[in-house]
């Protein structure tokens, strides 16, 4: 026996056997969160109960979650024992929803808290301060919030705490995520597909995750499933799903200090052998089973049996406030002071009120500590990407409109290049779809990540692989969340309607981003980058299911310091955009472009200066010299409706040629709105400019109407847009048919404009009747030769249309 597998044993046998002091430093520390727990839910005044509790002591509101907290600290104190004795890396993600109290103590016993908040030191007055912030005006939420040192999960949202640990240790091998996973979180549909996440860790090159499922019995008003499902049942489910599972149960003390320190030191040892085998050369290849811990305590455990003779520990009871109406019920105000006496704080607690030496006995030192890890505030690990230069993608664009070509599929050989300069920092995740993106060419330096067994059939797919597809948006959004919140950089690409089954995932990290940028202690990370594609106007083939661009209404509703919308037209822009995404920071950024061949607009130069003023005047689209006000503005945002208006100006200029008509294309749609309402809204010059004041707009939109109309509220007469979109119109059709179906098309648009301009030449009356025999002729035409007509299947600029 070697002695470093002699010193490995004897590490084991410590952690799997605390002697007495150690068992008392865990339990003091425990006692200690558990009371700063209570006090956070209860307590205004008297923190140290110094003085008989009285109803002025008590809050009026009384808000917080009990229930889960005693489960969650337990978990808390043995891992940062573990932490101590081996110098592993972690974080620790809770689960349950409003675990925030027990959180926040922790960091506070860590001593991390006070070093982030100095109004909140370690003493009687830091302690008061705690109390009276939590769940309170002015102060902190009950959840694990971005406010938590320690955190990158705030739990709350249910579903996503295993996808939040499995993201973020991808890339990042000396890293620990402890994931509690609660057992009302459980019943979810996202927590039960991240399950999978163990089908998809290298050890070779990642860290670890270790789930740990706190069966407590309840949720907030009832009992859960697993919980009251037969043991036996529980374990072939979890090892159904690839996990050695180690079970936990009880409330005797100090027996379950013992029994959990054990679990702990068997999971971690079964991680260290794992890792030690991959990394060594020893490792077959095959899945490892890397363990899961089932743990089972009451709910609202070391809490009052009883209130009022019904019992309440072990029960959903438990679940917030065991104790209402204390201010007003002597009885309750009795009881609460028993319980919180019961951990016995003059023993946790000196004269001064900071936690004693045998309390501080179980932290970590300096970043080893969770609340204080790196890895949870992972702006100030991340490292820019070594960018290739994107104008090296670039399509070659002699004139607009005579050049066809898959924009994404340029955009997939950018990434390409990105994963071999960045192997440990980029990733793209996508739902089983990046070929049908036409994102393959990542394929050509790298294999989808996988850990199941392969046959000779499957096409890269190996356990090397570092793209990453799973059939789930959650698992995929999830995954890159924990991945760019712990300092790396990466892309998450689906169809567009199907982004909306992950939507309220983007809502809740927008709120985090939001929130954080208000935290100077939060160094800003890199940035979600959420591509769509297989848009609404071209998933014809699929059908109505299919088509959706709800997702940028979405996004539009976070605040402007987060929120970014791009509708690049063509792969140059598409480029020139996803270069600015990936270098920026705390943002979410949607890209919304089609894969299908579509014509290109602009020069990799042209692109370059569009995308970075964000709007302009595609003078040679239009009729409009610039010397006056034109007769009407044509306006687009999106690939597949700027075709239609070009198309549609072009109509204008051969039929019409007397009408003045200008085209601007938008492709950063926050340009639209006003400067002190987003840091992308252009000045009221610019827009003047573009748009004039007066002059009606007939806006062709990729996404709903009445999003511009959102954005452009408070400019000048914003009345005078008349919005074209997608509206809900949809089936298995033709492409063109999607636009005429939405009234999105260029015979539409050439309508709109005659009914809206400002003058009308003579011919117009002609025109419009010539429109409408055209979208006659077009339905007719689809339903007898199942293809749209020749001149629109077709179409393509004239000669006229050159630049300068």
């Amino acid at each position: 026996m070697s002695i470093a597998t002699s010193v490995d044993e004897d590490l084991r046998h410590a952690l799997a056997h605390p002697d007495d002091s150690e068992v008392a430093g865990l339990d003091a520390w425990w006692r200690a969160n558990n009371y700063l727990t209570i006090g956070q839910i209860y307590l205004r005044a008297n923190p140290l109960l110094r003085e008989p509790l009285a109803p002025g002591h008590i809050k009026p509101r009384l808000l917080g979650h009990w229930g889960t907290s005693p489960g969650l600290s337990f978990v808390y104190a043995h891992v940062s024992r573990l932490i101590r004795r081996t110098g592993q890396q972690a974080i620790y993600l809770a689960g349950p929803g409003h675990g925030g109290p027990a959180l926040v103590a922790a960091g506070y016993l860590e001593g991390t808290y006070s070093a982030t908040y100095p109004a909140v030191p370690q003493d009687e007055n830091g302690m008061l301060r705690l109390f009276r912030q939590f769940s309170s005006p002015g102060g902190i939420p009950s959840h694990v919030s971005v406010t938590t040192p320690g955190s990158i999960h705030e739990g709350g949202e249910l579903g996503y705490v295993l996808v939040h640990a499995f993201g973020a240790v991808m890339d990042n091998p000396d890293l620990l995520a402890i994931a509690v996973v609660g057992d009302g979180e459980a019943e979810t549909g996202p927590l039960e597909g991240s399950w999978k996440g163990v089908s998809f860790l290298n050890p070779a090159r990642d860290g670890a995750v270790l789930p740990i499922l706190h069966l407590n019995g309840a949720k907030i008003a009832g009992p859960t499933v697993l919980a009251r499902k037969d043991p036996d049942e529980v374990r072939a489910l979890l090892h159904g799903h690839g996990y050695d599972v180690i079970e936990v149960a009880g409330d005797d003390l100090p027996g379950m200090h013992h029994r959990f320190a054990a679990a702990l030191a068997q999971a971690w040892g079964r991680i260290r052998d794992i890792q030690r085998a991959a990394r060594s050369g020893s490792w077959d290849g095959s899945r490892p089973r890397w363990p899961l811990i089932v743990l089972r305590t009451p709910k609202g455990w070391t809490g009052p049996e009883s209130v009022d003779g019904v019992t309440v520990t072990g029960t959903w009871r438990s679940h917030q406030v065991p104790l209402s109406g204390v201010r007003d019920n002597p009885a309750h105000l009795e009881l609460l002071e028993k319980w919180l006496r019961s951990y016995r704080p003059e023993e946790l607690f000196d004269s001064a009120g900071a936690p004693v030496p045998l309390v501080t006995s179980v932290n970590p030192e300096g970043d080893l500590r969770m609340s204080a890890s790196p890895h949870a505030n992972g702006g100030v690990l991340t490292r820019d990407l070594d960018l290739p230069d994107f104008r090296d993608y670039a399509v070659d664009v002699d004139a607009p409109a005579r050049v066809r070509a898959e924009s994404t599929r340029k955009l997939g050989e950018l990434m390409r290049d990105v994963y071999t300069r960045n192997p440990d920092r980029f990733r793209l995740f996508c739902p089983d779809e990046t070929n049908s993106n036409r994102l393959g060419a990542v394929f050509e330096v790298s294999d989808r990540a996988f850990m199941e067994r392969t046959t000779a059939d499957d096409v890269a797919v190996s356990r090397d692989g570092r793209v990453m597809e799973v059939l789930s948006e959650h698992n995929c959004h999830g995954w890159l969340e924990g991945y760019t919140l712990t300092g790396r950089h990466g892309m998450f690409a689906t169809y567009e309607a199907f982004a909306m089954v992950s939507a309220s995932q983007t809502v809740q990290h927008g709120k985090w981003l939001q929130e954080a940028t208000r935290l100077p202690w939060r160094a800003r990370v890199p940035s979600l980058n959420v591509l769509l594609t297989s848009t609404a106007w071209r998933n014809d083939h699929n059908g109505f299911s299919h088509q959706g661009p709800g997702l940028i209404q979405v996004v539009l509703t976070q605040r402007g310091d987060v929120a970014r919308v791009y509708l690049p037209p063509d792969a140059n822009c598409l480029l020139s955009v996803a270069d600015h995404c990936l270098r920026s920071r705390s943002y979410i950024n949607l890209i919304v472009i089609d894969k299908q061949p579509q014509l290109q607009w602009l020069t990799m130069d042209e692109a370059i200066a569009h995308t970075a003023r964000g709007a302009g005047v595609w003078e040679w689209a239009g009729t409009d010299d610039g010397s006056t006000d034109p007769d009407i503005v044509l306006a687009c945002a999106g690939d597949v409706v700027t075709m239609e208006t070009v198309a549609a100006a072009q109509i204008l200029r051969e039929r019409l040629p007397a009408l003045k008509v200008r085209v601007v294309n938008v492709v950063d749609l926050m340009t639209l709105v006003r400067p002190k309402d987003h840091p992308h809204g252009m000045s009221p010059t610019l827009f003047t400019e573009l748009f004039t004041d007066s002059v009606d707009v007939v806006f062709a939109f990729h996404g709903y109407p009445g999003a511009i109309h959102q954005l452009v509220h408070g400019r000048p007469d914003a009345d005078r847009f008349r919005v074209r979109g997608f509206i809900e119109e949809g089936t298995t059709t033709t492409p063109f048919d999607m636009t005429v179906r939405n009234r999105a098309s260029r015979y539409h648009l050439v309508m709109d404009a005659i009914n809206n301009a400002r003058r009308l030449p003579r011919g117009a009356a002609d025109l419009k009747a010539w429109c409408e025999a055209q979208l006659a002729r077009h339905e007719q035409y689809v339903v007898e030769h199942l293809e749209d007509l020749p001149e629109v299947r077709d179409w393509a600029l004239g000669d006229w249309a050159t630049r300068g």
